[in-house]
């Protein structure tokens, strides 16, 4: 696939082995690049694909959450890298955990990769200023994991939303997703009022399919609190309960939901 412009400077191209959209935003002084795929080697071939779109160096690299999708990458660029102010230890213990355990022959392929930390920062909301144009970066709220970012270019009515919204799938409830928060923090996204929001995997969508999506989550937490005020356990609640999806997809949702309201001293 090309790279897509989606509205004035901005761009996005769906991108290696496990179907990363990586976002490209461009402004006098430079350019901002958002997430940068599995590996080094996905990160190298990125470049020549920049290199394609006329894009030089990145000034500016963000990503948007820890999960080794979207930034094993980073090792082939150099400059600023922006990530949440919980991605440094993520990086240094859990990014490992949960790769092995979704991808153990990729988490082979991979073991050794030094990942950049981040040089700047983000718990709430910061600025990247590209001479004619601004560009935020906002933590809005834990949802698919707990260091969530979103890129928005105000001017074009763009956001880059990282894993908070999936188009190409159902939300993906991991082992360090956060059921119960996502669906406010889906709230404050849309009331950032994007025009187009292009989500970490699969097509851009609109404010109405993110505006169903935030619905669908809210129902999953909703579930996800029913069940536990039942008494069930996790595999019960699967099929004590009508779910948005496939239950069979939402083990690690009902887990992690069931540990945060479950008292602790549990």
């Amino acid at each position: 696939m090309s790279w897509e412009e989606v509205a004035d400077r901005c761009f996005r191209r769906r991108h290696g082995r496990f179907d990363v959209t990586v976002g490209v935003v461009t402004g006098r002084l430079g350019t901002v690049l958002v997430d940068t795929g599995a590996s080094p080697a996905e990160g190298w071939e990125l470049r020549a694909e920049l290199r394609a779109l006329g894009v030089g160096e990145p000034v500016a690299v963000v990503t948007t959450h820890g999960h080794f999708d979207h930034c094993f990458g980073n090792a082939a660029f150099t400059g600023l890298f922006w990530g949440h102010a919980g991605l440094p230890e993520y990086l240094r213990r859990e990014v490992w955990i949960t790769m092995a355990a979704d991808d153990p022959d990729w988490a082979r392929s991979v073991a050794g990769t030094e990942v950049p930390a981040p040089t700047q920062t983000v718990s709430g909301t910061a600025v990247i200023d590209l001479g004619d144009r601004l560009v935020e970066i906002h933590h809005l709220g834990r949802g698919h994991t707990g260091h969530d970012l979103v890129v928005q270019v105000p001017d074009a009515g763009v956001l880059f939303a990282g894993d908070l919204v999936e188009e190409s799938g159902p939300p993906a409830y991991g082992g360090d997703s956060f059921p119960l928060d996502w669906p406010l923090t889906l709230t404050r996204l849309l009331d950032l009022r994007p025009e187009v929001i292009v989500p970490g995997h699969g097509e851009p969508v609109d404010r109405a399919f993110t505006a169903r999506q935030r619905d669908a989550v809210a129902a999953v937490a909703h579930g996800v609190r029913e069940t536990f005020d039942a008494g069930l356990d996790p595999v019960q609640a699967l099929t004590a309960h009508d779910w948005p999806y496939d239950p069979l997809r939402l083990l690690q949702a009902v887990r992690r939901g069931h540990a945060q309201l479950a008292p602790p001293w549990e």
